[in-house]
């Protein structure tokens, strides 16, 4: 095969893809989700030992 037809056939399986992951994930509560970057947030920081606060 040529190469513009792998790449057609890789955007209908990607675009595909997509379309599926579209219909069935649910939707996004904006609200509920942690902020990207918490600097300066206020929130107290959580993970690892170097998070500890004590």
């Amino acid at each position: 095969m040529k190469r513009p037809v792998w790449a057609a056939i890789f955007w209908v399986l990607l675009l595909s893809f997509f379309a599926w992951d579209w219909v069935h994930s649910g939707p996004v509560d904006v609200y509920s989700e942690p902020p990207l970057i918490a600097a300066g947030s206020g929130q107290a920081p959580t993970g690892g030992h170097c998070a500890s606060t004590f």
